[in-house]
């Protein structure tokens, strides 16, 4: 069927209209075998790989691929431009969220031999990866990504050739993933000063940072891809330039929807690893009280328990009260 000769698209549109990209299918059976390759090996052995994070990987982070790439959104996007908006940011926010949180990279350090875990380590840790996940680096990338896409020839272009729009679509999921991954599952790509109170900070920010796109979309007197859709539009089409706004205000809308889990899922962390934190040091100082007795001899094997719990204990805290016992 002609790309002018669509239907209407609507809501029950998106049920039924789905057409088949190889690239994109092969790109979600290679992450997926592998992802299922790395569980399947963990329970061989005996150890258990969380059944939530695989279903947020499959379900929303492949999920989000699949349906970027081959549902009404990919049928429609050549004759209109909102569907390739949400389809855009489907693969820049949506998809990277649910591909973190599955956590594949952690999932691959402890699935593969010693060897080629130490390799995935290092190259995960290296100057490399390290400039490229640093919070200010990643989300200016990923800005420019975004208004190069629309404000320059290239999406115009890649309407225009099949294997261009392929290379955008994994230029968006990439670029959007470097940030997504180090805050939230690989704290050793951040710097040391970027802890969950500043990672929050981060993602606030960035939430902020990826409406602007979408504002720019939306109040541009400037016609993204006018040419191409102006040329290509069905007869039941709306006006160019209000598809754009329309494009433009999905883009803000799951832009600022995303935000919010992307932040919770920051405070469910930030919680659990103080109570894990606060845990450890109750253990500590039990440990202490019980050795802190008349006539004891301080254990060479254990000399940070027999030294104030400050003087061991990370963190503000414990700095200020060294700083505070330091003063005369």
């Amino acid at each position: 069927m002609s790309a002018t000769n669509l239907p209407d698209l609507t809501w029950g549109s998106f049920p039924t209209a789905w057409q088949l990209d190889a690239p994109a299918l092969l790109l979600v059976l290679v992450l997926g075998g592998l992802y299922g390759w790395g569980v399947v090996r963990l329970h061989r052995r005996g150890e258990r790989w969380p059944v939530a994070r695989t279903a947020v990987f499959t379900l929303l982070g492949l999920g989000a691929i699949v349906s970027a790439t081959m549902s009404a959104l990919a049928v429609y996007d050549e004759v209109l431009f909102w569907p390739a908006a949400v389809q855009n940011i489907l693969l820049d926010l949506i998809a990277p969220l649910g591909l973190a949180l599955g956590d594949p990279l952690a999932l691959a350090c402890r699935a593969l031999p010693d060897r080629m875990s130490g390799r995935v380590r290092r190259a995960m840790t290296g100057r490399f990866a390290r400039v490229l996940a640093f919070p200010l680096v990643s989300s200016v990338l990923v800005l420019t990504s975004e208004l190069c896409v629309y404000f320059t020839p290239y999406f115009e272009t890649a309407l225009r050739h099949g294997s261009l729009h392929q290379l955008m679509y994994l230029q968006l999921l990439v670029v959007g993933s470097l940030f997504v991954v180090p805050v939230l599952t690989q704290e050793e790509l951040l710097p040391r000063w970027c802890g969950y109170p500043v990672r929050a900070a981060m993602v606030f920010l960035d939430g902020l940072i990826d409406a602007v796109p979408g504002i720019v979309v939306m109040t541009s007197g400037t016609l993204v891809a006018g040419t191409w859709y102006a040329q290509h539009a069905p007869p039941w089409a709306p006006d160019v330039q209000a598809d754009q706004q329309l494009g433009g205000g999905a883009m803000i809308t799951i832009a600022e929807l995303v935000g919010v889990p992307f932040l919770l899922v920051i405070f469910v962390q930030w919680v659990r690893a103080e109570r894990t934190r606060t845990a450890d040091l109750d253990r500590r100082l039990d440990a202490a009280l019980v050795m802190d007795v008349p006539d004891a001899a301080p254990s060479a094997a254990e000399p940070d328990l027999q030294r104030p719990w400050w003087e061991n204990e990370g963190g503000v805290i414990g700095d200020r009260m060294r700083r505070e016992h330091r003063e005369p």
